[in-house]
């Protein structure tokens, strides 16, 4: 990711829903050295922030509703969550939950594209998202999993603005020239029960030894470690409690 920090429009934060959060704190400490600190608030319903040193990299949650998947959802900075909400329903997406204040630190919406992948809005008052970027333990990239990429090119940049670099092979989505995610085409290998989604990546020191720490602890790994042109390495892996979520290192990390 060539952002290092949030900016309108990008990717500002990951979150975890997940049904055993204390499982969760124990994995994910193991697997990228979180210090998770779980808010103390009744009203803050187990909401966990994981650190990295100082800084805020990530969240974990319990499940709010019963209808909630486990899974890892990505939050995209905004301006003015209602605004972007507007342009949102506009454009052909909904929303499925806010506006909403959370406490005095932001403002929030659970919204859904048109191809069906679900994503966040963030207006940040005095919590503007994740302190650390590109770092081993923290997100380094985002990407959308879809089976209607036509509808997701004109979508995204209607609303957010982004730049669409596209290949043969790939799409990757940028602000101002920094390309922060990409997009792949979900087609007959992915299940017909698994849902569009955005998945993000984390950036790690050993992309093989991340993935053996997800399969000991009781995780999948859904794609083997892999070397991409360019030199990157990646894995996609599934937490013990049926997360997804990607693992990379780029060789100019060396």
């Amino acid at each position: 990711m060539k952002l290092d920090k949030p900016v309108t429009g990008g990717p500002c934060w990951t979150e975890l829903g997940t049904n055993d959060l204390e499982a969760a704190k124990r994995f994910y400490t193991e697997l990228f050295g979180w210090r998770p600190e779980t808010d103390a608030r009744q009203e803050a319903g187990g909401y966990t922030i994981a650190h990295l040193g100082d800084a805020a990299v990530a969240a974990l949650a319990p499940l709010y509703q019963e209808s909630q998947p486990v899974a890892w959802n990505v939050s995209f900075a905004v301006r003015d969550a209602d605004a972007t909400a507007r342009e949102i329903t506009e454009a052909g997406g909904t929303v499925l939950v806010g506006p909403m204040d959370v406490f005095d630190v932001g403002r929030f919406a659970v919204s859904v594209d048109p191809t069906g992948a679900a994503f966040q809005l963030w207006q940040a008052r005095s919590f503007p998202g994740a302190g650390l970027f590109n770092a081993p333990g923290s997100l380094g990239w985002v990407e959308l999993m879809t089976r209607a990429p036509e509808q997701a090119r004109a979508f995204y940049p209607s609303v957010f603005g982004w730049s669409v670099n596209a290949s043969e092979h790939y799409t990757q989505w940028g602000l101002d020239g920094a390309d922060f995610g990409g997009m792949v085409t979900m087609d007959d290998k992915f299940p017909p029960e698994v849902p569009p989604h955005w998945l993000p990546y984390f950036a790690v020191a050993d992309v093989d030894t991340a993935a053996s720490t997800t399969t000991s602890a009781g995780g999948t790994a859904l794609m083997e470690p892999t070397s991409l042109q360019g030199g990157r390495r990646i894995a996609v892996l599934r937490d013990p409690q049926g997360a997804m979520f990607g693992v990379y290192r780029s060789p100019d990390e060396d």
